[in-house]
């Protein structure tokens, strides 16, 4: 990891999100520091706030009170150019949003010749390169509805690669695929983490969570209620939500 003075790319503080009055909520004070290089897995039962979080974290979901501070600005402050600091994190979804009538070179290079103003030859590159990284350079005139769905999250990890972003965050990037999809993709993020890209992720993949992650953090009920190393997590926690998570999911 390069820490570099503590190399502190995320911060949230005391960040909550209510919904229905306040009867609803779905994040309920969470703090939580990401250095750069760093690889944060958020597990936990479903409904425990953790992809309201992690959507959070680039605004998709507007916080109801407290401070996500990216880069060192307060993102939440409303003069802040939130597209400016989007193009920064990328992001990977479930259901990989992939632009049905481009093809997959159109979905890599629009962004960056709008958004980065890479002239098309300079986009058409980048987007060559990143697909012969993930072995589709031969699939680069295909329609998203050509592919499978490894392949499709696998498009849409790199398109937001082209954006050369800060940080990657992942919302749960392999509960869609079929069981036999999913090492292609944890493959390619395994790779993003040993080259030292800062990711936080949602998963429900245990093994990619022990293997990858520096710091498993554990939600419930809209708040952090344990982070630790997963040597420390997996095997030697005394919290009883999560001995009770792991007899469910281990």
């Amino acid at each position: 990891m390069n820490d570099n003075n503590n190399g502190i790319i995320i911060e949230t503080h005391d960040l909550k999100k209510h919904y229905k009055g306040h009867s609803i909520r779905a994040l309920d004070g969470v703090s939580m520091q990401v250095r750069r290089g760093e690889v944060v897995v958020i597990v936990g039962p479903s409904g425990s706030g953790k992809s309201t979080f992690l959507r959070s974290l680039n605004l998709l979901e507007m916080p109801t009170s407290g401070s996500i501070v990216f880069n060192g600005v307060d993102i939440t402050d409303k003069h802040v150019n939130i597209n400016r600091h989007r193009q920064k994190m990328g992001m990977v979804f479930q259901h990989f949003n992939l632009f049905p009538h481009m093809t997959v070179l159109g979905n890599l290079t629009s962004a960056p010749m709008k958004l980065l103003k890479l002239s098309k030859e300079d986009a058409n590159n980048r987007a060559m390169q990143l697909l012969k990284r993930v072995g589709l350079d031969d699939r680069a005139d295909a329609y998203p509805a050509m592919l499978s769905g490894g392949q499709k999250q696998r498009i849409a990890i790199i398109r937001a690669l082209a954006m050369q972003p800060d940080v990657m965050l992942f919302d749960e990037p392999t509960s869609a695929l079929d069981p036999e999809m999913v090492g292609e993709v944890l493959d390619l993020m395994k790779e993003l983490a040993a080259e030292g890209m800062t990711m936080v992720v949602v998963t429900h993949e245990m093994g990619f969570a022990r293997e990858v992650a520096d710091r498993i953090v554990f939600m419930a009920d809209g708040v952090i209620v344990e982070e630790a190393p997963p040597s420390e997590f997996f095997t030697n926690s005394q919290n009883p939500r999560v001995k009770q998570f792991l007899d469910k999911v281990l």
